[in-house]
Order: C-alpha cells, then structure tokens, then sequence
C-alpha cells in the first residue's frame, strides 16, 4: 500500500511472488481487504513533508483499522522527531515525547496511538524508529544522499544542512528493513519501542562524507553547508524546503540515537560503515 501521490521507485524490482496493489491507504475497507490473511503488517508510509498533518494521522488509521480487522501484527516505522532536541543527551527508547515541533509533535500523538491500542488490546503493536537515513536510492531528501555521493564519485562539491562537524547518527536504509522483519517475527517485539541499528561509533557528518570521498577515490573532499539563511529563504519557494527547516535543530548539536537495545536483546546489528558507504556508492554509479 502506498499513500496518495507516492510512486514505486523505477530501479527497484519486486519478486514474482509479490503482488502489489494500488489503493488509498486512508481507506480501512481497502486496508482491510488486503491485508486479509497476513500474520504482519508493515507500516511504513510516509507522505511528503507539507501534506504530513493532512494525510499522515489518516494513512495510520488506514493500517491500524486493517491490523485490528485482520489480527495481524503491526509494526510501525517511525523516526525521531517526537523526541525533540537532545539537550546533550543520547536518545534512547526511553525518551519522553518532548517536540517543539509541529513534525515532532504530531509523530508523538501518532505514537501514542499505536501503543494505546496495543495496551487496550486491540491489537499488538511494535514500532522500530530510525535516525536520518542514507543508503541505496536515498533520494534527495536525505543529507547523504543525492546531494553527497553524485558529487563524490564526480570528484564536485556535495551540499549538506545543519553544521556538519557536530555528531549525528545516520540509519543505513537496509538495515531498517533488516530490523522491521525481526520486529514482525520475534516473539518478544510486540508492545514495545526499538530504535533500528546504528553505527554505535557516531561520526559527524564530515566524517561520513569524507568516507564517501575516499571510497569514491578521490584524493580530497570538497564539501559547503547550505548556510540557514538560505535554507529559510528557498523555502519561501519551495514548501518542502520550508518543512525542513523546522527540523534543522537536529544538525546544530550532538544528535546520537542509541541502538543498544536491539543490539543486546534481539541481536541485530548495524552494517559495518565501510560496506553500507561502498554499497552506496555503488548504486549511484552510472
């Protein structure tokens, strides 16, 4: 199921045994029917950054409805946003739901949902949570993505946000997808929170991107931040742009979101970074 207005992505084959559907998620008799007979489902829709107050709490009661009908489980893909600034704190499942932001704020109230509903018994609920991600068909809206490794593998300069030599944590894509099917199958995920793995050694932005210059083989990185000023004022344009900019406090302190948690008690584990930055670059190669 995918939300309104979203495409599948054109390198990206799907197996003769998958069949897809196209349908409105918001829809809980659609939900419902196709979901008919599945142990788990996925959710891990997301709508485009301005239409997020408007479709996303309806796309959730989609899967939700289709979950409760089925009595399936649900495992939910969530990010970081409700947490809001870390404060000089890593982020951990434990964290309360303190957001500033109109994102953050709404992710907390659809996060409390799920769990609500897994309390009361409606159905079981296990979400997994990712930092900022990168990896294969990372897009335009990641930080290291379309704006980093096209420019590294061309030896040009790559463009990131936020102040790159402060920490942040970046999820590898696969590994999301690693971490949300031991969700779905491990008896002891449901009714609970886990961030999905990270590199446990958090580099800054700089770092990584330096990484991404060397395994490209180039002899030295040229890397600018897109100044916040310029941010703001694309974003008079560019409403996408405009809904970025709420969420530039992520890049301007220490932004560490701990995985241990899954590490320890289901082991699964992050990708080692020199293998998830080469695979990455792999797939941006003409």
């Amino acid at each position: 199921m995918r939300p309104p207005g979203s495409s599948t992505d054109p390198g990206t084959r799907v197996p003769d045994d998958i069949e897809v559907v196209g349908g409105d998620a918001r829809d809980p008799d659609f939900t419902t029917a196709v979901a008919k007979g599945a142990r788990v489902v996925y959710q891990t829709l997301n709508p485009p950054y301005p239409e997020w107050t408007a479709q996303f709490p309806a796309l959730q009661n989609g899967v939700l409805a289709a979950a409760q009908a089925t009595g399936a489980l649900l495992v939910s893909m969530e990010n970081v946003y409700m947490y809001g600034r870390p404060a000089g704190r890593t982020l951990t499942e434990d964290r309360a739901y303190d957001a500033h932001t109109r994102k953050g704020q709404l992710r907390g109230r659809m996060a409390r949902e799920l769990l609500a509903a897994h309390t009361a018994g409606r159905v079981q609920v296990a979400i997994g949570r990712a930092s900022d991600y990168f990896g294969p068909r990372g897009g335009a809206q990641s930080n290291l993505g379309d704006r980093v490794f096209p420019a590294a593998l061309a030896g040009k300069t790559a463009t990131v946000l936020g102040d790159p030599d402060q920490p942040h944590t970046y999820t590898y894509i696969p590994d999301i997808g690693e971490a949300l099917a031991v969700l779905g199958e491990h008896p002891d995920a449901p009714g609970q929170v886990w961030h999905v793995p990270n590199d446990p050694d958090t580099r800054s932005t700089r770092q990584l991107v330096d990484l991404a210059y060397q395994y490209a083989g180039q002899p030295r990185t040229k890397l600018r931040a897109m100044p916040p000023l310029m941010l703001r004022a694309l974003g008079l344009f560019n409403p996408t742009i405009r809904e970025l900019t709420e969420m530039q406090y992520q890049f301007e302190e220490p932004f560490i979101v701990d995985s241990t948690k899954i590490a320890n008690k289901l082991d699964v584990h992050a990708t080692p970074l020199d293998q998830a930055l080469t695979k990455t670059l792999a797939t941006y190669r003409p």
